[in-house]
C-alpha cells in the first residue's frame, strides 16, 4: 500500500515544553502520536520512550505463531501492534519506577499500521483517531476519560462536555500501572481516506467541524496540517498540538483468476 504522510507538532502557547511525541514509517504504513504527563519534563520522557519503543518493535521480524495465538481473532499486524503498546507500557512504568524524578509519569498513545486495504489501530487514552470520507468526518477511537464515561452515563451532551473542567483526566495511560488495557480495532480503507491522528490539544481547541472544514478546503496535507496548528493556537493553544494526517494513495487489488486456477484452488484450501 502506498500512504502519503504529513508530521506537525507545536508548542502551543501556553506551555513552556512540548510533552507531544510523534513519529511514523511511510514504507512500514505505521503513524504514532503519543501525549506524555508527569512531573517536570517526565511526559517529555514518557512519550518520547513510547514511540520510540513502539516503532523499534514494529521493526523486528513477526513471530508469526506466537503473535497468531496470542489474539486469534485479530490480523497478525494488529496484534503486533498491540504487543508494541503493551511493551511501551512496560519500558514507561519500569524507568518511572526506577527513578524518583519521573514516577507518576505516563503518556498517551494512538497508533495506526495500514497493511493489505486496512488499518490497524491501538489506543490508551484520550489522543484520538479521525477519518474522512466522503467529505465526513468520523471519531475512530473513543477516548479513555472520565469526560468521555459522564457522556456515555447521560450526566453531559457532548456539547456540554467541551466546557467541563473533567476534559483532560483520562482513565487509561502507559507506565502509571504494570498492567493496561490496549484498546484495537480494525478497518477497511478505501483510496483518498484521510486519517487524522491528534493530540487533545487539537480537538480540544477545535470543534469536529472545523477541523473537517480546514482539511476539506485545504490543497494539500501539509497545508491542512499548518492550518490546523495555526487555528488551535488562534483559538487559545492551551496546550501542545500535535497531529498526524495519512492518506492511502494506492490500494493493492488482487489478480482476478480464471476459471482453471479457481477450479485448482478448491483442491488446495
Amino acid at each position: 500500500m502506498i500512504i502519503e504522510i504529513v508530521y506537525c507538532t507545536d508548542t502551543g502557547r501556553i506551555r513552556k515544553h512540548n510533552e507531544d511525541c510523534i513519529a511514523g514509517d511511510k514504507k512500514m504504513g505505521l503513524a504514532i502520536l503519543a501525549d506524555g504527563m508527569g512531573g517536570y519534563q517526565a511526559g517529555e520522557i514518557a512519550s518520547e520512550m513510547a514511540v520510540s519503543t513502539i516503532m523499534n518493535h514494529m521493526k523486528i521480524p513477526a513471530k508469526s505463531k506466537i503473535e497468531r495465538q496470542t489474539n486469534h481473532r485479530y490480523h497478525p499486524d494488529t496484534v503486533r501492534l498491540e504487543q508494541a503498546v503493551l511493551k511501551a507500557n512496560q519500558v514507561v512504568y519500569e524507568a518511572a519506577e526506577k527513578n524518583i524524578e519521573y514516577q507518576g509519569m505516563g503518556t498517551t498513545v494512538v497508533a495506526t499500521l495500514f497493511h493489505n486495504n486496512c488499518v490497524s489501530i491501538a489506543h490508551v487514552g484520550d489522543s484520538r483517531l479521525y477519518r474522512i470520507r466522503k467529505n465526513s468526518l468520523q471519531q475512530v477511537t473513543k477516548d479513555h476519560s472520565v469526560l468521555q464515561e459522564l457522556i456515555d452515563c447521560g450526566f453531559y451532551t457532548s456539547e456540554q462536555a467541551r466546557h467541563s473542567p473533567n476534559r483532560n483526566l483520562v482513565t487509561r495511560a502507559l507506565g502509571v500501572s504494570q498492567e493496561v488495557n490496549v484498546e484495537i480495532q480494525e478497518q477497511s480503507i478505501l483510496a483518498q481516506d484521510i486519517y487524522l491522528l491528534c493530540s487533545d490539544g487539537l480537538n480540544d481547541m477545535l470543534e469536529d467541524k472545523d477541523i473537517n472544514s480546514i482539511i476539506q478546503t485545504s490543497d494539500t496535507l501539509e497545508q491542512a496540517a499548518k492550518l490546523l496548528v495555526s487555528a488551535a493556537n488562534s483559538k487559545g493553544g492551551n496546550d501542545n498540538i500535535s497531529l498526524i494526517l495519512i492518506r492511502p494513495l494506492e490500494m493493492i487489488t488482487k489478480p482476478r483468476l480464471n476459471w482453471f486456477n479457481r477450479f485448482i484452488n478448491l483442491f488446495l484450501k
